[in-house]
């Protein structure tokens, strides 16, 4: 294929800081209480705070001097208060309600004001919608998966703020075909697990146009390279892993209850990114959530659909002891260190990048704000 930039995809490439209009998990709901908490959001810095138990979020900057809002605290039910002067604003409205040190009578009161913006949880998280000017908002189960709203389940998750590298590098990273099978092979929860050498793929997409799914037509577990040789090389293990690697090569059944969810294949993407990935006993979601042109929030869920509590009890266990630490720590920190240092436009596409140029044309097209 012929060198590119990224004017092929116009919405695309102006959209450094994110999609706008769509609803964001930011952090726990555990972490979000009376105290307030500073976020950055698509450019947008954004102080969270709870009051009577709900949680509310305000542009975190107060008119007056520019000091940001989540370095105050909560002097009266229902506010938040910068903490060079005092001024005071409303949790529900941004309307500054106080500037304590002009007494209960400045002029300036109710004459100023902060942004704020609607707050949803769900699945344990705080949801943020950052929406253009008057855009209207949608409930946010519209941008949640809808398995994991009708069905009861188990989650295991990590937030890691300040990932470096542009949010749309971790999307493409996430939804394209060839770096698993390569980059991966070594990883500590791959060891196990059969990597093909290459693939052959095409992309589908659901009936309602909203997700698209990686198929592979056909795959080659081996192959002779000319002038170079066979690959993969084989491993030298002890006997004892040996035997478990091959045992590994009988895929495992699948949770049937992941079975009759019918996904259009293992991998999944849909805008503003949502990573679905099926494996045979739970589901791992992702989400690259844009704090700036160089950095993202990393949402990981790893989600189990075992009904029973037992079940789901074991299912946390294992998560805590060691699929957090293997999966969502050394193999996705392998993804980490390639978004870090990529560095592109321009670039040079090959056959696997379909994966990528198709979830480009998804954005082009199901992107919420005006067209660029």
């Amino acid at each position: 294929m012929v060198r590119q930039d990224w004017r092929t995809w116009p919405t695309y490439q102006a959209s450094a800081l994110g999609l706008r209009n769509f609803w964001y998990p930011v952090t726990w709901s555990s972490e979000v209480g009376a105290r307030p908490v500073g976020v950055q959001l698509l450019g947008e810095r954004i102080v969270l705070c709870r009051d009577r138990g709900r949680a509310y979020a305000l542009h975190d900057r107060c008119p007056h001097r520019g000091v940001p809002l989540s370095l105050g605290r909560t002097h009266f039910p229902g506010t938040v208060t910068c903490p060079y002067h005092g001024w005071t604003y409303r949790l529900d409205t941004g309307l500054m309600c106080a500037a304590i040190t002009d007494g209960p009578d400045s002029p300036i009161t109710g004459k100023v004001g902060v942004r704020t913006y609607p707050v949803a949880e769900r699945l344990g998280l705080v949801w943020i919608f950052i929406g253009d000017d008057h855009a209207e908002v949608p409930p946010v189960e519209q941008d949640i998966p809808e398995e994991l709203l009708a069905h009861r389940i188990a989650i295991g998750g990590r937030i890691q703020p300040g990932r470096r590298g542009n949010w749309r590098y971790a999307a493409e990273n996430g939804f394209d075909e060839g770096h698993a099978k390569f980059l991966h092979r070594n990883a500590l929860w791959a060891i196990f697990r059969r990597m093909p050498a290459w693939t052959e793929t095409r992309i589908v997409r659901t009936t309602d146009g909203r997700w698209i799914s990686r198929k592979w037509e056909a795959v080659h577990w081996e192959a002779d390279f000319r002038g170079l040789g066979h690959w993969p090389p084989a491993r030298s293990w002890p006997r004892f892993l040996q035997a478990a690697a091959a045992r590994s090569k009988t895929p495992p059944r699948t949770d049937p209850r992941i079975a009759a969810l019918d996904l259009p294949g293992m991998v999944s993407v849909r805008v503003p990114y949502i990573l679905r990935v099926a494996y045979a006993h739970y589901i791992h979601y992702e989400w690259a959530v844009p704090e700036d042109a160089e950095h993202h929030r990393y949402v990981q869920l790893l989600v189990s659909f075992t009904p029973e509590l037992l079940g789901r009890l074991w299912f946390r266990i294992r998560y805590l002891a060691y699929i957090r630490w293997v999966f969502h720590g050394q193999f996705t920190g392998q993804d980490a260190w390639m978004v870090d240092v990529m560095d592109i436009p321009p670039e040079r596409l090959y056959r696997p990048d379909a994966s990528v140029i198709e979830w480009r044309r998804l954005v082009e097209e199901q992107h919420r704000s005006p067209r660029h």
